[in-house]
């Protein structure tokens, strides 16, 4: 055979493999195109996931990227929708529509919602977010990371450079917690991260980071400056999206498809029931004062973090003596404050590595202490919060079986899609579910302090579902919505403007609720499917194992009777 036979033969095979190649490998390549472009977006979603090639760049947050960005998604939601047209697997399925919602979700913030352009937080949170990923945990030694920090410290003038050229007219609530978090973020780089590297550091190597600490320091001191001088006397803007935007926002981040009338009479009717059994149950004569009663049994500032770590042996030794669900591993969260640049209104958040993360395993279970700033009396009004009951319940949802035991389960996803991407009605319904959930098992011995305490995080829930439609869909003010928490939920007046506050920037946190009330009707339809065979644990290991994709997706995949 001559050498033009064999040329000949040789691209006869090439084209009868291209012509051969399954739609699937497509998909794949298309879901690796996706990830890679997105972590390149934003490495620190990166770092956080265990993918460390990431871990060597810092975010670029400019008009230019921001747009260049845009038109990467719409490229890419086009090329999605062309292989959905063919035939894939049903595990390709899955994950096409998931990726498909994601691409529509993040079009909408940067086209509709314009989040870059009305949000100053998703600014002046990247510096220390990026840095905290890399110094939380030792994914490898902390000389090797050092060069990362000191790349991303040194890229906060840019971003903060970004946020001035790019923000316009933003809500005053906006403006007023990124200055919050801005000046949480001084101390983090003035004192953290040197503090960090001093074990293990070289003299050269100290300098060179505490240097680039000490321009962060000042970027972060500049930002707060603007903010508060600049750029919070202009701050006039609307935070409400109105019906149409909020209804896109929830059906593309979802998967969530309802007319809002319904969704508002959903939460109205289990606001309504909930009020009516704590109200049974508590005696009292308002749903504050029975609140009030809950909340005069709290730790003080020094034992909080040591009264959070005791709930979490009771809870897991719960879960594993009454069969609520498979646990791959009894390890347990480390307990710690909220890191200050991240204080934006949470209470308390669960942070778990990435599904990737092959070393550093640390999961970190966050709570949020009084701010030394605050009057003595917004102090007690916070450590309120964490009353003994409602800390047991606040562990139930951020731990056993809420959201750490379901970041335990995160490396045995079957996709990259499934262990990268999280719904929020998925992992906040399931986490809510769970605090309802353990109480109908017996958690706490039916001491009626622990379904009193249950029943608040609940009316909480329930008033953040209403809250949120209403401050983007009805006009309210953060007053009003402050005001609703107050009279409708009992919460104190310090921690209901925090919750009126999150209303205005996450304007979906009806997830929670929702998200419960979907877990539990999955629950009854899975019960009935399975009749004899099934078991409560059985449901739980089966939703738990499914990961954060959405709720729709999920009840196509447990029940036979909605599969494709």
């Amino acid at each position: 055979m001559n050498w033009m036979r064999l040329a000949a033969l040789i691209f006869s095979i090439i084209l009868l493999l291209g012509c051969t190649r399954k739609p699937a490998d497509d998909f794949l390549v298309f879901e690796e195109d996706y990830f890679n472009a997105l972590l390149a977006f934003e490495p620190t979603f990166g770092t956080l996931s265990g993918i460390h090639q990431y871990d060597e760049f810092a975010e670029d947050l400019s008009r230019a990227r921001l747009d260049a960005r845009l038109e990467e998604l719409r490229a890419q939601a086009a090329r999605l929708a062309a292989l959905r047209e063919q035939t894939l697997s049903a595990e390709e399925s899955v994950d096409a529509e998931i990726l498909q919602a994601r691409l529509a979700a993040e079009i909408f913030a940067h086209s509709e919602q314009r989040i870059w352009e009305t949000n100053p937080m998703l600014y002046v949170a990247v510096p220390g977010e990026g840095v905290d990923a890399l110094l939380k945990r030792d994914f490898a030694p902390g000389r090797e990371r050092i060069p990362f920090v000191i790349t991303r410290m040194l890229a906060a003038p840019r971003i903060v450079e970004a946020m001035k050229a790019n923000v316009r007219q933003p809500p005053r609530e906006f403006t007023e917690l990124a200055l919050r978090m801005a000046q949480g973020s001084v101390g983090y780089f003035r004192d953290t991260v040197p503090r960090w590297a001093a074990p293990f550091a070289t003299v050269d190597e100290r300098e060179r980071l505490e240097k680039a600490a000490l321009r962060a320091q000042r970027t972060m001191e500049d930002a707060a400056k603007w903010l508060e001088r600049e750029l919070l006397p202009r701050s006039t803007g609307a935070y409400a999206l109105g019906e149409v935007r909020f209804l896109h926002k929830l059906q593309h981040e979802e998967m969530i498809q309802q007319p809002l009338r319904d969704l508002l009479r959903t939460g109205e009717q289990t606001l309504a029931r909930d009020q009516a059994r704590f109200r049974q149950l508590s005696g009292a004569a308002s749903i504050r004062d029975g609140m009030r009663q809950l909340g005069d049994d709290h730790p003080n500032e020094t034992g909080l973090l040591a009264a959070t770590r005791a709930t979490l042996e009771r809870t897991q030794k719960f879960l594993l003596d009454h069969q609520i669900v498979t646990l791959p591993t009894k390890k347990m969260p480390t307990v710690t404050e909220t890191p200050p640049f991240a204080r934006n209104g949470a209470f308390a958040s669960m942070d778990s590595p990435g599904a990737f993360e092959t070393r550093a395993t640390e999961a970190y279970y966050y709570i949020t202490p009084p701010e030394r700033d605050w009057s003595a009396a917004h102090r007690t009004e916070h450590l309120r919060l964490f009353n003994r009951p409602v800390l047991e319940m606040i562990s139930i949802h951020e731990a056993f079986p809420g959201h750490y035991a379901h970041f335990l389960y995160a490396e045995r996803y079957p996709t990259k899609t499934r262990k990268l991407l999280t719904t929020n009605s998925t992992a906040e319904g399931w986490a809510h579910y769970a605090e309802q959930m353990m109480i109908e098992q017996g958690y706490g011995r039916g001491d009626p302090r622990l379904e009193l305490a249950q029943l608040s995080e609940a009316l909480l829930r329930d008033c953040r579902y209403i809250a949120g439609i209403k401050l983007h869909t009805a006009g309210w003010t953060v007053a009003q919505a402050a005001k609703f928490f107050v009279e409708q939920g009992g919460q104190e007046p310090a921690n209901a403007h925090e919750e009126a506050l999150r209303g205005t920037y996450d304007p979906t946190y009806l997830y929670y609720t929702l998200g419960k009330l979907m877990v539990y009707d999955l629950r009854r339809d899975f019960a009935k499917e399975r009749g004899a065979n099934y078991t409560l644990r059985s449901f739980h290991d089966t939703f738990i194992r499914q990961g954060g994709i959405p709720l729709p997706l999920i009840r196509k995949i447990l029940l036979s009777s909605e599969a494709r």
